[in-house]
């Protein structure tokens, strides 16, 4: 098959990458919402170190973004830089089935989260150069909505596999690998690279913000902060067994949460291509602020169903859209840089998120963690208007 092609309705790279990360997803969150669990309960781990893991693992691996991206854009190749982020990921679930202590989980989830830092520039890029401007949207929300399908799907599947296999995490954690496994012959043997002329590469892309404008450096700068508020979901998980959802219905409730983001992605991207997608950002920014407040002050098991309902809600409405908005402010010759360089500064920003989390929470209050994010997601409101009033305001640059 020939690039370009399409699949239901999308170029044939597009379809391609959602059906891989559906395959990832799948596999990481069978064991995800089993990992906060485990830490806490079965190796007694406090919720400070496992803010630590969580953020550890996500910021530090956040630093290759930038560097994979950048590589992508100098070589000229995405395909198998992709390939190999999702091979490392799928390589780091026998260090979780065969973890003694939490250190080895924390190996796991380091590699995991490192894997995921080499492969997400280089795949967005080719789903931006694989689509139409007017159509940006539409694409990102959908491959929101097949990755996080297979969010839904790993809950659940976990969820009869613990029953079946009497509660064994270590059985469920090897057969994880089998989609990782699919996600990585799928992208060898079916993404189709868009080859760069010669003339095209010749000038190879050096690590600078000097590429991009103000716009692409202050939304950056808001991103990073709402996402110093953002803490690890592990705490809205251990946030619902505190309110009292056994251990058992915690993937279900997990489940929920993808469901309802699966479905409100596409909707969600088609929306802001019609309506504009600095609006739908905007939305989910005080969308964030509400929940997060919302887990603050919720005292009942019903309250947290609701809750997690309304979190998939609000990541439908920002995933995908953040990027097809970034698409629009970044030169065409440093798409993968730019997505390195904000991918980067988002993950940087969740480890002082899961370390202020974990700390208000053990001395201070469970409550105190979502206080502090819907707080920064308040300010992240304020500011991203601003930054549509001024762009509003201001003629459009040029960005190549």
């Amino acid at each position: 098959m020939q690039a370009g092609r399409r699949l239901f309705g999308f170029d044939r790279n597009v379809t391609i990458a959602g059906l891989v990360s559906f395959c990832m997803d799948l596999s990481s969150e069978m064991i995800y919402p089993l990992v906060p669990l485990f830490l806490a309960n079965t190796l007694g781990v406090n919720k400070s170190v496992i803010g630590l893991i969580e953020g550890l693992a996500e910021s530090t691996a956040s630093l290759l973004k930038v560097f994979s991206g950048w590589l992508s854009d100098r070589l000229g190749n995405r395909k198998w830089l992709m390939a190999a982020g999702y091979g490392i990921s799928t390589l780091s679930r026998p260090i979780i089935a065969l973890a003694t202590g939490w250190h080895h989980v924390m190996g796991s989830r380091f590699m995991d989260r490192f894997g995921k830092g080499v492969r997400t520039a280089p795949r967005d890029a080719i789903i931006a150069e694989s689509t139409d401007r007017g159509a940006l949207g539409k694409a990102f929300g959908f491959h929101r909505a097949m990755d996080t399908m297979g969010a839904v799907l790993g809950p659940a599947l976990a969820f009869l596999l613990l029953a079946w296999f009497a509660n064994d995490y270590r059985k469920l954690f090897w057969l994880s690998m089998i989609p990782g496994i699919v996600a990585v012959l799928l992208i060898v043997f079916f993404i189709t690279e868009k080859k760069k002329a010669p003339a095209a590469r010749a000038a190879r892309p050096k690590l600078t913000l000097a590429h991009f404008d103000w716009r692409f450096r202050f939304f950056v700068l808001i991103a990073a902060l709402f996402a110093a508020g953002n803490s690890s979901d592990v705490f809205l998980l251990l946030r619902a067994q505190q309110q009292g959802i056994a251990p058992v219905t915690i993937p279900i409730v997990y489940l929920v949460f993808n469901l309802v983001y699966s479905l409100s992605a596409v909707p969600a991207g088609m929306a802001a291509d019609r309506f504009g997608r600095k609006r739908v950002i905007l939305l989910g920014f005080v969308l964030f602020a509400a929940l997060y407040y919302g887990f603050a002050v919720a005292a009942s098991a019903t309250a947290i169903w609701v809750l997690f309902g309304v979190y998939g809600l609000f990541m439908g409405l920002t995933e995908g859209v953040q990027k097809a908005f970034l698409t629009t402010i970044i030169p065409a010759d440093f798409k993968a840089t730019a997505f390195g360089v904000f991918n980067m500064a988002v993950g940087v920003a969740m480890l002082p998120a899961s370390l202020i989390g974990g700390w208000l929470w053990d001395h201070v209050s469970p409550a105190a963690t979502f206080y502090f994010g819907a707080g920064t997601a308040s300010v992240s409101a304020m500011l991203f208007a601003v930054l549509m009033f001024v762009m509003g305001r201001t003629p459009p640059a040029r960005s190549g």
